[in-house]
């Protein structure tokens, strides 16, 4: 189909795709357009990575928008919302207005209201349902990218439960969802009302094989040769033969290298075999490209100053790179944008890379098929789906001929076991996972609290709306756990029933509000009421730590009695009654709390990120998540205690404000000044400048010097503050007043680095 030939579209789209080289559109999208999707009509698209789903949900959005809608993009990551905000920033030329939420789950959103395309996190628009956001119901078009994940036990129920209600909302509204290729897309589509597009097209061919011995074993029962040398493992020797060009029999290049995307099952892996391959990789680097990966590296270590950064520099200057989620946000960002620039010739990266973020690759090693699972106590192998997320990486449309994913196998047998397993196997269904505890316990609050359901009946009608009550056949089974999670709602007085009748009460409808876990409400009530005098921040931390919205750090070998003996020496700081030692599961569990609270004690203790990153074994990437989710687990509590008329809101705010800051007590105040932060607020305080009224008062060179002569800073910084002149003109900073530089590992003697003002910058 031409573009000149899509219906319902604005008069600009044609114009502009041309411009952006599409002429006319793949299969799939065509098939998009012959079922509607520019007129309304709700879509499933089941289709294999790079075959253009995006376009497909760009013309629902923009066709619904040229109607006078509002449309939504849902997303499965708050990474895949800002480069989806990115790309549809493009649309502004034409005077659409775009915006992106992701966070903040006690907003209601209200500037989002004169927007024609929002993208946001699938929590995000469960929160905005929640607090009432009134811009909901114009809604006329929802996308909801990667649906297969309401398959995951975590995020899936507030995916399904969202849909769900907004399809209440507005019986009207059109629904596209996106899925790559799965087992069951008619179900997810009888559930949606929608027509489906299931399809295996794609742009450029994908092949599929298995590595074993000196070969490539193909699906279509070829082979090639690929060597593997002497002392070579079998993943660099496949990498070294996708840098290589091939040449004919005159020596001329038919095809350049490419990328390569090796996946494996733990951060640890990722991180070795990066470095590994950085060797490899080296020798393909022309003297240009050595010089930008050098830039790139540099970047990376003012990014955070710890280990995992200079690791990851070190392996990024030989032209490799690891990705998982123990990076902080800006490593990800430069890992993930010079990949695309084909900068880095190989990235090393955990199944989180495969999940939605634009990073395909020539060639997709899934060197690990099997990884650990907790629940089944040992390794177990991947999902079909899962693998061949991370296939269809495979084979960049307009760059490569052709993409190849390749498993490894260390037997024959192996290589006939991954055959069957993955390679010639369709993936596996998706099912919903809403009918867990922790899932209707949160949900069917919410529902009552935001007037969805006002009654038990009400209730299991809405919930028979779901993809779980399409699916089920156990027979009653969704209304017995209903029934279990409206008692345990009444019993700690979220919920109130009167015959048929169900009510939130004042402090249900506060827990729904701020997007909590009952349960997490429960613990945290719980806590502070037990308290008779002013909680430490110690014992805040911990509260919120037990909860089951925060996750906690494993306790490693070796660490049950030094924690159990902390344990003892702080009992006193505890919110409520430790558990006997004998309580195997509760102590235990009550002990990685303790090492998760002692973590974001030490970050709001001025400790530096390199000590806690090591002294912990994370990633600064896993201290900002820990950072935010004690952020937005403080502020409830802080409300949930204002709610209860308990007097701790002054200890929980200040606790709160130091992990936000990680900052001690003295430095709360100076910190709080945007473009301060922890770093210069402690050199502000060290030259005298105690609180922000002094910094609005204070001598400039004094300023100047504390913030190591950079005076842009200090004026930026001064302004912020209400200086009566921030400029720093002609002022010399004072010597008396420099820092010290010290050796302790705080970066101090890193111009860049020690300038990062907070770990917000992440």
């Amino acid at each position: 189909m031409d573009v000149a030939d899509i219906p319902a579209v604005p008069e600009w789209l044609p114009e502009h795709l041309q411009a952006e080289g599409i002429e006319s559109l793949y299969p799939p999208q065509a098939e998009a357009v012959d079922s509607g999707v520019t007129e309304g009509e709700n879509l499933v698209a089941s289709i294999p990575t790079a075959s253009g789903k995006t376009l497909i949900a760009e013309l629902a959005m923009l066709a619904s928008v040229a109607r006078g809608g509002t449309a939504l993009y849902i997303v499965p990551l708050r990474a895949l919302a800002s480069e989806k905000h990115a790309e549809f920033e493009q649309f502004e030329q034409y005077g659409l207005d775009v915006g992106v939420s992701t966070g903040n789950y006690e907003s209601e959103g209200g500037w989002l209201s004169g927007k024609d395309i929002i993208v946001a996190t699938s929590e995000k628009v469960d929160s905005l349902v929640r607090n009432g956001a009134g811009w909901l119901d114009d809604l006329t078009c929802v996308v909801a990218d990667e649906v297969h994940l309401v398959d995951d036990a975590e995020r899936g129920p507030t995916l399904e439960v969202t849909l769900a209600k907004l399809r209440r909302i507005n019986p009207d509204l059109q629904t596209v969802a996106l899925s790559a290729t799965i087992g069951n897309a008619g179900e997810l589509a009888a559930w949606l009302d929608a027509e489906l597009l299931d399809s295996e097209w794609r742009p450029i061919d994908l092949k599929k094989g298995v590595h074993y011995g000196q070969a490539l074993h193909l699906e279509d029962g070829s082979q090639r040769e690929l060597r593997v040398r002497d002392g070579e493992k079998a993943t660099a020797a496949i990498v070294r033969d996708t840098l290589e060009d091939d040449r004919d029999a005159d020596g001329n290049v038919v095809e350049e290298g490419g990328s390569s995307l090796v996946f494996v099952n733990s951060r640890r892996n990722a991180e070795a075999a990066a470095g590994r391959l950085s060797n490899t990789v080296a020798n393909h680097l022309g003297p240009d490209e050595r010089a930008e990966l050098q830039g790139v590296a540099s970047e990376i270590r003012d990014v955070s100053d710890t280990e995992t950064s200079d690791d990851l520099a070190d392996a990024v200057e030989g032209g490799a790179a690891f990705h998982h989620a123990g990076l902080a946000r800006g490593h990800r960002e430069l890992v993930e944008e010079a990949f695309r620039d084909r900068l880095l010739k190989v990235v090393c990266a955990t199944p989180t890379l495969a999940a939605g973020v634009n990073t395909p690759s020539r060639r997709v090693i899934v060197r690990d098929w099997r990884r650990y699972d907790g629940t089944a106590g040992g390794m177990q192998p991947l999902s079909v789906l899962e693998v061949h997320q991370m296939m269809g990486r495979a084979g960049r449309p307009g760059l490569d001929p052709y993409g190849e994913a390749v498993l490894l196998a260390n037997s024959h047998d192996e290589l006939d076991e991954l055959f069957d397993r993955y390679v010639w196997a369709d993936p596996e269904p998706v099912r919903s996972k809403l009918a867990a505890e922790p899932a209707l316990r949160t949900h069917i609050l919410a529902t009552v609290a935001s007037g969805f359901a006002s009654t038990r009946e009400g209730l299991l009608e809405f919930l028979e709306a779901t993809l779980y009550a399409s699916q089920t056949d156990e027979g009653g089974r969704l209304e017995t756990v209903a029934d279990e999670m409206i008692e345990y709602l009444e019993r700690n007085d979220f919920l109130e029933r009167e015959g048929d009748t169900l009510t939130a009460t004042n402090l249900g409808h506060t827990v729904s509000r701020l997007y909590l876990d009952p349960m997490s409400a429960a613990e945290v009530i719980d806590g502070l009421e037990a308290a008779d005098e002013r909680p430490s921040a110690l014992g805040l931390y911990h509260l919120v730590s037990r909860t089951p919205d925060m996750y906690q750090l494993y306790l490693r070998s070796g660490e049950d009695e030094e924690y159990t003996m902390l344990a003892y020496e702080r009992e006193t700081e505890f919110l409520g009654a430790m558990p006997s030692e004998f309580e195997d599961n509760r102590f235990e569990d009550w002990l990685s709390a303790l090492k998760t609270a002692r973590l974001l004690e030490d970050w709001a203790s001025e400790v530096e990120e390199d000590q806690i990153t090591e002294r912990y074994g994370v990633g600064p990437g896993d201290i900002r998540g820990k950072v935010e989710a004690a952020s937005w687990l403080l502020g409830a509590a802080e409300s949930l205690a204002g709610e209860l008329g308990l007097e701790w809101t002054p200890a929980i705010r200040e606790a709160r404000t130091r992990v936000e800051d990680g900052v001690k007590e003295e430095l709360i105040d100076l910190a709080g000044v945007r473009g301060v932060g922890r770093k210069r607020a402690r050199r502000l305080f060290e030259a005298g400048i105690e609180d922000r009224s002094d910094l609005r008062e204070a001598d400039k060179s004094i300023v100047l010097a504390a913030l190591r002569g950079r005076e842009g800073t200090a004026e930026n910084i001064l302004e912020n503050v209400g200086h009566r002149d921030p400029s720093m003109e002609g002022v010399e900073p004072d010597p008396d007043a420099e820092p010290v530089v010290e050796n302790s590992g705080d970066a101090a003697g890193d111009d860049t680095a020690e300038d990062q003002a907070s770990l917000g910058d992440f």
